[in-house]
């Protein structure tokens, strides 16, 4: 490789450590049951919180609960792994490379 591609090469990994970093420290925030559980978790997929209103709470229905429950952690991290893909493609100019996301 030439010194202009081992310097792009170079600026593209800081910029990808850079974009890391930012998606650790971004929220995204997912709902189910109009508010009734809500999720937030960051752009690597770590779960920062899960509240559950207590009207959501019905003890003769736990599985109406339990749907409410899953449906807002899979909406979570569906919205970060499409953040994560955004910031990533934002890099890559569009590119699908094996490995990055």
């Amino acid at each position: 490789m030439n010194k202009q591609m081992m310097k792009q090469m170079k600026e593209l990994q800081a910029k990808m450590a850079k974009v890391q970093e930012e998606l650790g420290n971004t929220e995204v925030e997912a709902s189910a049951g109009g508010g009734a559980v809500q999720v937030v978790i960051d752009g690597h997929q770590n779960f920062r919180s899960v509240k559950i209103s207590p009207d959501a709470v019905d003890l003769d229905d736990l599985g109406l609960l339990e749907d409410l429950v899953l449906t807002a952690i899979n909406e979570a991290i569906k919205k970060s792994q499409d953040l994560a893909q955004s910031r990533m493609g934002d890099l890559t100019g569009g590119l699908n490379i094996p490995g990055l996301m």
